[in-house]
C-alpha cells in the first residue's frame, strides 16, 4: 500500500523529533569532552566492504544485508553498521597520517534484513564511536566509559557491563581446536546454522540463540584459558583501568559479539529493566580490520547504540523530558485588506529572530484567535481595522490575557523586548 511505510522502517514525526535532538544533543556534547569529532559516511557501500569487513560467517553478511546491483553491474549493499565504513574512509582519506589516536564518531541510519520487534527496525539508527591507531588497553577503558558515560547522562542506571577477550591471531587457533573438540559429538543435533560455521568460524557457536545450542555453548571451552601472555595482559589492563574509574562488570567468557572483525576486548552494556531484549550497547576492539580492507595495520576499538533501543529504556523509565513546543508571536488578521500589512510585519518579526506564524485560511478573528493558542504563541498580534487606522495594532499576552495597543512601526521592537522577559 503507498499509504503504508514498509514493513520494518517508521516515520519519524514531529512530536518525537525532540526526543530524538535531546538524546543526540547528550551523545554529541559527551564526545566533545572524550575527544571525539563526528563523520558522516555513504549509507551504501561496494557489498566487499562488508564481506571483507564483517566476516562472510555473520548473521549479518549471510542474511540480513540488503544487497543490490546497480546500473553499472556493482554488488552495492545499504549499509548494515558504520565501522567498517568509517575505517574505509580512514584509510581513503589517510586520517593514519594524522596523530593517533583518530577518534570519530556517527549519528546516522543503518538497513538489516530482520525480524522487526519493539526497538528493533530494518532501517534503524545507531550512535556509535571508533578509535584509530593505540594499542593501549587505555584506549578501550575510555571508550567503554564513553558509552557508560553517555548512558548514565541520560538517566539509565540499571545499566549491567559484560567484558570478555575473545584473543587475537596467535591464540585463537588452541581455542578453535578445543572448540571443535568439544562440540564435535554434539554437531549432529545443533542447528543448520552451527554445523555450516562448525569449519569456517567455531567461535560463532557460543554466539548461537537457539536454546539448545545456547545452552551447549555455555559449558564450551573458554578463550581465557587459551590466551596468548598479551592478549592476556592487555584485558588485565583493562579491567584495571575500568575498576579504577569506578566502572562496575561482569567477565562474561561466552561474549564473543556478532562480527568477525573483533579481537581481544569484547563487551556489551545491558540496560536490565528491558528484559530479554536487553542490550543497548555492544562493541570492542577490531586491530585487523584496517589491514583486512586495505589499509595499513593499525589498532582500533569502538562500539554502537540503537538509538530506537535507547529511546525506548528512556520512554519506558519516563526519562525523557518534557518539551514544550511553541512560538513566540502569532498574527491575527481578519480583514483580509489587511493581510499584506500582517503578512510584512511577520516577516519582520521572523527576520528578527522571532518564530511568528499567521492564518493562511482567511479565517474568523475567533478561528485565528484558537489557531494561535493551539500553537502556544506566547503573543497576539492583532491587525483590528480601527486600530490600523490609528496606526496601531493590539498586543495580547496569551498566557496572562493581558492585551496593549502598541504603534504598528514598533511591533518589531517591542515584542522582541516581551519575549526576552521569558528567556
Amino acid at each position: 500500500m503507498l499509504t503504508t511505510a514498509p514493513r520494518g522502517t517508521k516515520d519519524i514525526l514531529p512530536s518525537e523529533i525532540e526526543n530524538w535532538r535531546y538524546v543526540e544533543a547528550a551523545m554529541r556534547r559527551i564526545c566533545a569532552q572524550f575527544g571525539y569529532k563526528e563523520i558522516r559516511t555513504p549509507v551504501f557501500e561496494h557489498t566487499e566492504l562488508f564481506k571483507r569487513g564483517i566476516g562472510d560467517t555473520t548473521d549479518v553478511v549471510e542474511k540480513e544485508m540488503y544487497t543490490f546491483t546497480d546500473r553499472g553491474e556493482r554488488s552495492i549493499t545499504l549499509r548494515p553498521e558504520n565501522t567498517a565504513s568509517a575505517v574505509r574512509a580512514f584509510c581513503e582519506h589517510k586520517m593514519y597520517a594524522e596523530p593517533a589516536p583518530t577518534k570519530l564518531f556517527y549519528i546516522g541510519p543503518m538497513f538489516r534484513y530482520d525480524r522487526p520487534q519493539a526497538g528493533r527496525y530494518r532501517q534503524f539508527h545507531q550512535f556509535g564511536i571508533e578509535a584509530l591507531g593505540v594499542d593501549s588497553p587505555a584506549i578501550d577503558a575510555e571508550a567503554i566509559l564513553l558509552a557508560v558515560t553517555i548512558l548514565k547522562e541520560l538517566g539509565l542506571k540499571d545499566l549491567h557491563l559484560k567484558i570478555n577477550s575473545v584473543g587475537c591471531s596467535k591464540c585463537r587457533p588452541q581455542h578453535r581446536a578445543k572448540l571443535q573438540d568439544y562440540f564435535r559429538p554434539h554437531l549432529e543435533g545443533m542447528c543448520n546454522d552451527c554445523k555450516s560455521r562448525f569449519e569456517r568460524n567455531p567461535l560463532r557457536l557460543l554466539d548461537c540463540k537457539v536454546p539448545h545450542d545456547h545452552e551447549l555453548a555455555a559449558g564450551a571451552p573458554s578463550l581465557e584459558e587459551c590466551l596468548c601472555d598479551e592478549c592476556r595482559e592487555h584485558f588485565e589492563g583493562v579491567k584495571r583501568l575500568l575498576t579504577a574509574a569506578g566502572v562496575d562488570f561482569e567477565v562474561d567468557n561466552t561474549l564473543v559479539r556478532g562480527l568477525d572483525y573483533y579481537t581481544k576486548t569484547a563487551f556489551e552494556i545491558q540496560y536490565v529493566p528491558l528484559g530479554a531484549q536487553s542490550a543497548v550497547c555492544g562493541g570492542g576492539r577490531y586491530d585487523g580490520l584496517v589491514k583486512e580492507i586495505g589499509g595499513q595495520d593499525v589498532s582500533g576499538i569502538g562500539f554502537a547504540m540503537g538509538m530506537e533501543r535507547i529511546l525506548l529504556a528512556l520512554e519506558s523509565q519516563n526519562l525523557l523530558p518534557e518539551h514544550k513546543d511553541g512560538i513566540d508571536a502569532f498574527i491575527v488578521c481578519p480583514n483580509q485588506a489587511n493581510f499584506e500589512a500582517a503578512f510584512k510585519t511577520a516577516i519582520a518579526l521572523r527576520q528578527a529572530g522571532l518564530k511568528t506564524e499567521f492564518d493562511f485560511l482567511a479565517r474568523s478573528m475567533k478561528a485565528q484567535m484558537k489557531q494561535a493558542g493551539r500553537l502556544n504563541a506566547r503573543f497576539a498580534v492583532i491587525f483590528g481595522d480601527d486600530e490600523l487606522a490609528r496606526g496601531a495594532v493590539t498586543l495580547k499576552n496569551m498566557a496572562e490575557s493581558t492585551q496593549t495597543e502598541i504603534p504598528v512601526d514598533d511591533t518589531v521592537t517591542i515584542l522582541q523586548t516581551e519575549v526576552q522577559k521569558y528567556e
